[in-house]
């Protein structure tokens, strides 16, 4: 049941912040696509954002929850790419984005990226993590002093 939850959240949620109004974004202010080499850039950087988002709701799933707020997971979701950073799913909305942007040349395209940005980073530090921190009390604490908010970094080798 929680993979069509996620299913049903990625298409109304995401499918909207990361398709629909990027899309009204550009036929209103008539963006035209970039070069080639900007183009192909910016499919790098969709499939990258797909596949970071895509990893990330799997991963909610098979925590038997969902990337929705209202139905989180019920385990601490320390695993794949939230090793390496707290928020990998904002990052994959925002490079899908992004790469909109890039492959459109659409100033208002990226406005929008960096705004929406400015909400999640506002959303995690006010809701998200104070939420999780009484939720889940000194492991998520751990979790925090050991993976960055947004930034990736690999975890230190063992025995280094």
């Amino acid at each position: 049941m929680a993979y069509l939850k996620t299913l049903l959240f990625t298409v109304l949620v995401p499918g909207t912040v990361a398709g629909l109004v990027p899309y009204w974004i550009r036929t209103a202010t008539a963006a035209v696509p970039a070069g080639p080499l900007r183009q192909a850039l910016a499919l790098l950087l969709a499939v990258a954002g797909l596949a970071i988002y895509l990893w990330c709701a799997l991963d909610f799933a098979r925590a038997a929850g969902t990337p929705a707020p209202i139905d989180p997971p019920k385990e601490l979701v320390a695993r794949g790419l939230y090793r390496y950073s707290r928020n990998p799913m904002y990052v994959g909305v925002l490079s899908l984005i992004a790469a909109q942007a890039l492959y459109f040349a659409s100033p208002g395209t990226l406005l929008y990226a960096t705004l929406l940005f400015l909400a999640f980073h506002s959303f995690v530090i006010v809701y998200e993590e104070p939420t999780l921190a009484r939720t889940f009390g000194d492991t998520y604490q751990r979790y925090l002093e050991s993976v960055p908010r947004w930034i990736p970094r690999l975890p230190p080798r063992a025995g280094g």
